[in-house]
């Protein structure tokens, strides 16, 4: 197998050649069709989301064919499309499991970061946390439904279903795929976008945003809830005073800069303000389902495996629109 590996924060991917590995009980190994490039993955190949062991292979937004099963595992997945996300593993006997609250397990493992990802021709996984896939879409565009999709998805339920009026900060893979459900839903959404970038502000209004424009003016009335995917903690303020009495602001991002102080006036009057962390299983089998109810149109920009470090620059400068997917 080929697998582009990070050995060290601040370090380039290197390829490298390693033997097919073999999965152990309770394991699969998947032929990797696609795998998409998300913004955690750039803080960890940056630094700024510790791992736990060097080196690490990324990626968390896998979609593959099972190829190979270990003792445990039902013969029957075998050549079966699966989607690996960002929860690979949870012990299932802490408090918060014990609640179904996976996503906040004592003993997690995740995809891409304590154990190693999708950027790699083969990956292995915990059969228990991957995805049956059945959706009528190609493997490069199933991907970012992985993560993106996911934490879009339970970012916009943080929301909460009385929240008719969403603004969007930060309008990347994960913006472009809630702003879809969001309008299947029935809400408006508005999108804010960096200070003169004119080319993600029309793409918003491509796929539906009512307004689109910088994330340092106010909107032209005011949120039931803001979601922030910009890893910028400077838009907390912004968006407490974008929303109205009562509206919450939901951070759905693993990693973001300091907030800086604000004015209690911003959060008085009940306004909220709450956080994202990972995703359960549950979350995952509720977005599939809506996903295969109200299919996304999915915009990618795809490079081959030994190009990870030119799809991850590409993504720090701000030069996509949607989401990066590497095909082995």
């Amino acid at each position: 197998m080929q697998a582009m590996v990070l050995h060290g924060p601040g370090q380039p991917l290197r390829l490298v050649q390693r033997v097919d590995p073999e999965p152990g009980p309770g394991e699969l190994r998947l032929r990797v069709e696609a795998c998409a490039v998300c913004r955690t993955d750039l803080h960890i190949v940056d630094g700024e989301l510790p791992v736990p062991h060097w080196p690490v292979v990324p990626g968390h937004e896998i979609v593959g064919i099972v190829e190979r099963v270990g003792s445990g595992v039902a013969l029957s997945l075998l050549g079966q499309r699966v989607g690996v996300p960002w929860l690979g593993h949870a012990c299932g006997c802490c408090a918060y499991c014990a609640r179904g609250s996976e996503n906040l397990c004592d003993a997690p493992l995740f995809t891409g970061h304590g154990r190693d990802g999708g950027f790699a021709t083969h990956v292995l996984a915990e059969a228990a946390f991957c995805l049956p896939l059945s959706l009528p879409m190609a493997p490069a565009q199933m991907a970012p439904l992985l993560c993106a999709g996911l934490i879009g998805w339970r970012t916009l339920r943080k929301a909460g279903d009385d929240a008719a009026r969403i603004g969007i900060y930060g309008f990347g893979a994960a913006a472009h795929l809630v702003t879809q459900a969001a309008l299947a839903q029935g809400k408006e959404v508005l999108a804010f976008t960096r200070p003169g970038d004119a080319a993600t502000q029309r793409f918003a209004l491509s796929l539906g945003a009512s307004w689109a424009g910088p994330a340092d003016q106010p909107p032209p009335t005011p949120l039931d809830a803001a979601l922030i995917f910009a890893p910028a903690g400077e838009l907390v303020p912004q968006a407490l005073a974008a929303v109205r009495k009562g509206g919450r602001v939901v951070c759905g991002g693993i990693h973001m800069s300091d907030i800086p102080s604000f004015r209690y006036r911003l959060l008085w009057e009940e306004r909220q303000l709450v956080s994202v962390a990972n995703l359960t299983r549950a979350d995952a089998h509720e977005y599939l389902r809506f996903a295969t109810a109200h299919p996304p149109q999915v915009q990618t920009t795809v490079y081959p495996l030994a190009q990870a470090n030119e799809a991850l620059a590409d993504l720090r400068a701000g030069r996509l629109q949607g989401a990066a997917v590497l095909l082995p």
